[in-house]
């Protein structure tokens, strides 16, 4: 035993300050990283799933020759079965989607909880040539939107909660570098890089342990860093801002694009109508098109129409605003025309669910996450043995 102490290289301070480092951060840390790696897992298929689940609610057999009622009479509808003001409309080129019409009102910004923040969050599904309501979702109950907010803000107030999931998200970054650096091998010998690369199924419990510790992180490591760091970007505004000036080359904030409706202009019965028919011609290949008409507080504020090009993506979308009172085209912004920093930060969403890559992307988000929440239980039960193994030792 003496001798093999005496062969035992000493560890390199670098490498002492990163196991102590991984060590207490990770204790820290873990638990939160815990639940953002399942709530992650959980969410990201949550389409597919919602797809089947409620399928009934969400497509509809179109008949023959199917032609959509006006949009003005289908948010009408909307409105009564949500008994709710000015609903926001997501129309659908797929002729067997039902169109959703939305309803957000928030409650106390103070709250402590999500569910505090929020006073209404539901949506009505209505079949678009006949007007018949298919089903009524509300998103406060609805399981993954539930999940969507534990990942987001531990389903706390965002002000209290995305703190915590913002800084417990760099914990996790930096416990990946230090991680990678107590995981490279000491030389690049065989054995060395068999142990560093592979994991061993026949071993003992504790040996099995640590390499599904560090053998999988690994392999995740680039995933989870990108998972990280697009999580940090909503959580943290001087992260977001570090982003945009990286990536736009500019310290200069873009300028919104703000027009105003003419107040004094003739108003006309149903200029949401017109702005529609207007977006349709506008966004060709739009596979979804999202209205907001004013709700008649400010006589300045626009209909708002955006083009998602994406079956499921959020970035690759074009803004149209019309005047509220005639339908009137008053100006458009396209995804192209922004600049890199604007593009990423539309990006975020995209990337952070894997959608931007399609399935491939999905699927690797799925295991990364995945991999994610494994690392503080592998990691803990590693800490424990040694652990008792000072006191065994003792």
């Amino acid at each position: 035993m003496l001798a093999e102490k005496k062969n035992k290289k000493p560890k390199s301070r670098t490498r002492k300050v990163a196991g102590f480092l991984h060590l207490w951060l990770g204790l820290a840390s873990g638990l939160v990283v815990f639940i953002l790696g399942v709530t992650g897992c959980l969410y990201v298929f949550q389409k597919e799933i919602s797809d089947v689940i409620y399928s009934d609610q969400l497509y509809v057999k179109p008949p023959k020759n199917a032609v959509a009622l006006p949009l003005t009479q289908l948010k009408q509808i909307a409105e009564k079965a949500l008994n709710s003001p000015n609903v926001t409309a997501t129309t659908y080129a797929d002729p067997e989607k039902a169109w959703e019409f939305m309803y957000y009102k928030a409650g106390d910004d103070k709250a402590l909880t999500f569910f505090g923040t929020v006073e209404a969050y539901k949506s009505a599904f209505i079949n678009p040539y006949t007007g018949q309501v298919t089903g009524i979702m509300d998103y406060e109950k609805n399981f993954f939107v539930i999940v969507k907010y534990l990942h987001w803000s531990l389903l706390l107030n965002t002000q209290y909660g995305q703190p915590v999931v913002g800084y417990s998200t760099l914990v996790f970054v930096i416990m990946l570098i230090t991680g990678m650096i107590l995981w490279w091998p000491k030389n690049l010998k065989r054995n060395n890089l068999n142990k560093s690369f592979k994991v061993k199924w026949k071993a003992k419990f504790k040996r099995l342990n640590y390499d599904l510790h560090n053998v999988p992180g690994f392999y995740a490591m680039l995933i989870t860093l990108v998972l990280a760091l697009t999580g940090m970007v909503w959580a943290m505004k001087w992260f977001q801002t570090l982003v945009y000036v990286v990536a736009s080359q500019s310290i200069t904030p873009p300028k919104p694009n703000r027009l105003s409706s003419d107040s004094t202009a003739v108003a006309i019965k149903e200029p949401l109508n017109i702005a529609f028919e207007t977006a349709r011609k506008q966004f060709p290949d739009a596979k979804r098109i999202a209205l907001s008409a004013p709700d008649g507080k400010s006589k300045a504020a626009v209909i708002r129409a955006f083009g998602y090009r994406g079956k499921e993506n959020y970035y690759d979308v074009d803004a149209l605003q019309f005047d509220q009172f005639t339908g009137k085209l008053l100006g458009r912004e396209n995804f192209k025309d922004k600049n890199n920093g604007e593009k990423l930060i539309r990006m975020n969403y995209d990337i952070h669910v894997g959608v931007v890559l399609g399935l491939p992307g999905k699927i690797l988000a799925f295991f990364a996450s995945l991999i994610a929440a494994s690392l503080p239980i592998t990691g803990f039960i590693i800490w424990w043995g040694r652990g008792k193994k000072k006191k065994a030792a003792i």
